[in-house]
């Protein structure tokens, strides 16, 4: 099988090529703009340029039975340079594909696309309501794709929640913290519920989709197989760790006015941070999701306990020094 992997030397893309290169019949070709990273010393064929590279773009689809759109913006100050990269690059690539007469396209999107839940867990029915620009992108992009989507094309459209593991390196602050002892939760109480999966069970949906080709266009949240608490969070943490966490109650108020600071901290300096007004709201919300679908359809199930999930991150942070 040949495939094109957007986003292939980010942390989803990596674990995903890395899969991929398990089996050797696999071509993989990734989609490189600079440097390699995650990808170095593996049997994969770089194309350099980006996702405005039209060029770049028909010389990794050439060929191709398969496309891994991964590659996304994950923070910027403004909705027009979301809008760029998520939406507009992505109809580019899409609009390739077709030409190019690919198979099967699968696209990563986000919870973020769909809103945060309330009473309880969203589905892929629930009308999609982002509270953040980056979740406002990806709504715009699963919107643009629905516009564009042709009877005979087959397309899945991905929304992962919170993803953590091996090379992770935005959740990686929490560990962080809790190498140091301590565990902090917005709201203090522990009893938020939050969904999260680990990497591998992202790359076992991604490919899962793969091998689903009948014409049409679906879309899947792909995730734990029940929510967890931030109580349960912090005592997988504690366990992985080997000792005790002091939970480090954050208030809403605080989280926001975070947010805010840093932003304006940022704007001084000329970056963006990752901790921004946007990701303080998200932060305040609660984020959970319901995986029924991909389980019935494309048979998913979860690989990773929460438990042993979270003991993998460690231990890979640790081997890499990372803690």
């Amino acid at each position: 099988m040949k495939v094109f992997v957007t986003g292939g030397t980010g942390f989803i893309g990596s674990h995903l090529a890395d899969a991929l290169l398990r089996e050797p019949d696999n071509e993989v070709r990734c989609l490189v703009r600079s440097d390699l990273k995650w990808l170095k010393n593996k049997k994969v064929s770089a194309v350099r340029g980006d996702l405005h590279d039209l060029p770049s773009l028909r010389k990794g689809l050439e060929g191709s039975d398969v496309l891994f759109h991964l590659a996304a913006l994950v923070k910027a100050p403004k909705p027009d340079i979301f809008r760029r990269v998520n939406v507009e690059a992505t109809e580019n690539i899409i609009r390739c594909a077709q030409k190019a007469g690919v198979k099967k396209i699968i696209v990563l999107s986000s919870l973020a696309a769909a809103g945060p839940s309330f009473s309880r867990p969203l589905t892929e029915s629930d009308p999609m309501m982002p509270v953040s620009m980056y979740g406002e992108s990806k709504k715009e992009m699963e919107e643009m794709i629905a516009r564009i989507a042709r009877p005979e094309d087959s397309i899945t459209i991905l929304r992962p929640p919170a993803v953590f593991g091996p090379r992770e390196e935005q959740i990686y602050s929490f560990f962080k913290m809790a190498s140091r002892g301590f565990c902090p939760i917005v709201g203090g109480d522990g009893q938020t519920r939050i969904s999260m999966v680990h990497v591998q069970d992202v790359v076992q949906g991604l490919l899962l989709a793969a091998k689903d080709t009948t014409p049409g266009l679906r879309s899947y949240f792909v995730s734990s197989e029940r929510v967890y608490t931030w109580k349960e969070i912090k005592d997988a943490t504690s366990l992985a760790f080997g000792k005790k966490l002091i939970t480090l109650p954050v208030p809403p108020s605080i989280v926001h006015a975070a947010g805010t600071m840093l932003e304006t901290v940022g704007s001084f300096i000329g970056q963006y941070p990752v901790m921004n007004k946007d990701k303080a709201r998200e932060m305040t919300l609660e984020w959970t999701c319901s995986v029924d679908k991909i389980k019935q359809e494309l048979g998913y199930k979860q690989l990773f306990t929460l438990d042993d999930g979270i003991a993998d991150t460690v231990q890979w942070y640790k081997k890499h020094n990372w803690l």
